[in-house]
């Protein structure tokens, strides 16, 4: 049976590791390569590139607990060509963790140049009280809303399955001002049981908050986002294949730079995942 794309996308190999990366908080390296299926307008898609960072936490041997946070930098674009990422425990508690990751590529001299920057923490979680006080807003069921099929500027747009609530991308790029609040149902294309790698890569589904803001295609650069998980891996498998709905808006834009933040539930209502984001916008 053929892998999903995204599993595909997001598949690293371990390099071989060297006599100075087997004590207790030793840096892990892993091989990668863009996924096509997956291709920006620049580069690969951000939430899948955010996904192959926590990817290489995941997949390293002194991994304790699950994720908590993560913090992905865009230093530049990801070019479509081998990469390597350094995954390094920089210190290990008793029940958290925290983590550096590096992306390199070789550049046009031949050197590694640092891509992408990224931190983590990952936490083994106790049974707590716990309550959410984001409730899900109140909207039709996935079904009862159309799919939307946005015109194929990039690839990575079909390998989801969006169905906007409110807040849809501009028909009209008239300039017409609007609030920047979006509210969609997303899953992934084909359907996938829902992981960590997923739900990370989820939280960059939306469209520029300026695009719906002004109604100008303005060119724009994801600079850095963070994502919280508020599920563990049980959680997680209990959504299955079901859609989550998204909802982002922003707070401020000024002088090229403005904030995107986004909640992602289940069909049943629980919270799953916070994000924020830093966006570089051009007039």
């Amino acid at each position: 049976m053929a892998r999903h794309p995204f599993d595909e996308a997001v598949a690293l190999t371990r390099v071989a590791a060297t006599a100075q990366e087997h004590g207790r908080e030793a840096p892990a390296h892993f091989d990668g390569q863009p996924h096509p299926a997956y291709a920006n307008m620049v580069g690969p898609f951000g939430g899948v590139t955010a996904a192959q960072m926590l990817q290489s936490v995941l997949q390293h041997p002194q991994l304790l607990g699950e994720p908590v946070a993560l913090t992905v930098n865009f230093a530049a674009a990801v070019a479509d060509a081998p990469f390597r990422i350094e995954a390094r425990p920089a210190r290990t508690n008793r029940s958290t963790q925290h983590w550096t990751m590096t992306l390199l590529q070789t550049d046009a001299q031949g050197v590694d140049a640092t891509v992408i920057t990224a931190t983590a923490v990952t936490a083994v979680r106790r049974d707590t009280w716990s309550a959410t006080d984001s409730p899900m807003p109140t909207v039709p069921r996935p079904m009862d809303v159309a799919r939307v099929l946005p015109a194929k500027r990039v690839r990575w747009i079909e390998r989801y399955d969006m169905r906007p609530v409110i807040g849809p991308i501009p028909e009209h790029w008239d300039g017409a001002e609007s609030d920047s609040l979006t509210q969609l149902w997303l899953r992934d294309d084909p359907p996938r049981p829902l992981d960590f790698l997923s739900l990370a890569a989820m939280a960059d589904v939306f469209f520029p908050r300026v695009w719906r803001r002004r109604a100008v295609m303005t060119p724009v650069g994801t600079v850095s986002m963070t994502v919280y998980f508020h599920a563990g891996r049980a959680e997680l498998a209990t959504t299955g294949q079901g859609h989550l709905l998204g909802q982002a808006r922003s707070q401020s834009f000024f002088n090229g730079f403005f904030d995107q933040s986004a909640e992602l539930w289940d069909e049943a209502g629980h919270l799953l995942a916070t994000t924020h984001q830093i966006v570089y916008y051009k007039e």
